[in-house]
This record gives C-alpha cells, structure tokens and sequence, in this order.
C-alpha cells in the first residue's frame, strides 16, 4: 500500500481527538481497537513517506515595567 501525507495527517488527527476510526486519503475507512495500534500505524506510515516528526515548539510570554 501507498501510503500518503494526508493518510498521515488523518490518523495523527484521530489520535489527537481520542476517535479509533480513521477515514484514509483513498476512502478507506478502518477502526483501530487500541491507542497502541494507531501509534504503531502512524509510525510505520511516517517510516514509509520519510515524514520527520514535527518540532515541539515552545512559546514564552514576556513581560515588562515600564
């Protein structure tokens, strides 16, 4: 299977809101039974497109008297 960015992009989606069903790029649509299964999805499809992960950004609020 090909596996594309936006197939990646959908299950990093669902994990992040907690849903075990992902709709893929193709129309496929597949439930996973475990938080654990989609990690390990989500890795092998990251692996196959050469995706990096992407960097913690960190923000820090400023403040001043003047």
């Amino acid at each position: 299977m090909t596996w594309t960015r936006d197939d990646l992009d959908a299950i990093n989606q669902a994990i992040g809101t907690a849903a075990r069903k992902v709709r893929f790029a193709d129309g496929r649509e597949v439930e996973y039974r475990t938080l654990a299964d989609m990690r390990s999805i989500r890795d092998e499809i990251a692996s196959a497109i050469g995706a990096k992960p992407e960097p913690i950004r960190t923000t820090y609020a400023g403040f001043s008297r003047d």
